[in-house]
């Protein structure tokens, strides 16, 4: 079973090999860092159980966490966090009320993206950022884990072996908001205007057999950069 620490410890290995290289997580946190003000208010998709709300401090009070998944809301390690149990196609907040809308592994759930692409854009406020961080349907890997996901109950058995995670907690993956030209296109659809995208390689993903590692390594390192594996971005909507 592969533990967060030891994907971390496998990314520090590559950050050792190539040392201007970021984990996309980093970067993902940055962003949202950088985009947040003291006075923002914050909304979370997907906020599972914990995540990036846990690592920023930024107020509770100016802090939402939606996930659709009643059991981890419960759970969250944040009790004093505002929690909405709802999903991103259809969001329970007002037009225009909300200044920075996050997503962490969220998009490749989507199965009508542009949906909630729409309900993104209805919540923000003109000029509010939508921040994401979702795997790049194009990558090699991307598209085995695509193939897996076909075969009725397998994908769950695998990520249960070697990521240690629930059933419960591993959700179907359609990859419909996955390329930077889908990702553009859906915010040109929904008012939303893709102002920063990164590519961002990372072998860790596959690192539950230290075998594998230098290989993964080896394939990241060859691959064209449009086609690495992590997609970080930003969307703005529009004044």
């Amino acid at each position: 079973m592969l533990t967060l620490d030891q994907q971390n410890t496998l990314r520090q290995q590559y950050q050792r090999r190539r040392p201007d290289w970021q984990p996309a997580t980093e970067r993902y946190a940055a962003l949202v860092q950088a985009h947040l003000q003291p006075h923002s208010l914050w909304l979370d998709v997907g906020c599972g159980r914990g995540g990036l709300v846990e690592q920023l401090n930024h107020p509770a009070a100016q802090t939402v966490g939606m996930d659709p998944d009643l059991n981890s809301l419960r759970e969250h390690r944040l009790p004093h966090l505002l929690r909405v149990a709802a999903a991103s196609h259809h969001l329970p907040l007002a037009h225009g009320s909300i200044d920075c809308v996050t997503a962490s592994w969220v998009l490749e759930h989507l199965e009508q993206p542009a949906q909630d692409f729409h309900e993104v854009g209805r919540v923000l406020r003109p000029g509010g950022r939508f921040i994401f961080i979702t795997p790049h349907r194009r990558h090699p890997l991307i598209q085995l884990n695509r193939l897996i996901g076909r075969l009725s109950g397998l994908q769950q058995r695998l990520v249960s072996q070697f990521y240690g995670r629930a059933a419960a907690d591993t959700f179907p993956a359609y990859y419909r908001a996955n390329t930077p030209a889908t990702l553009a296109q859906l915010g040109r659809q929904t008012g939303l205007r893709l102002i920063t995208l990164s590519i961002i390689p990372d072998p860790s993903y596959w690192g539950f057999w230290p075998p594998l590692f230098p290989l993964m390594c080896r394939l990241e390192e060859l691959l064209p950069s449009r086609l690495q594996i992590h997609l970080v971005g930003v969307l703005q909507r529009q004044v």
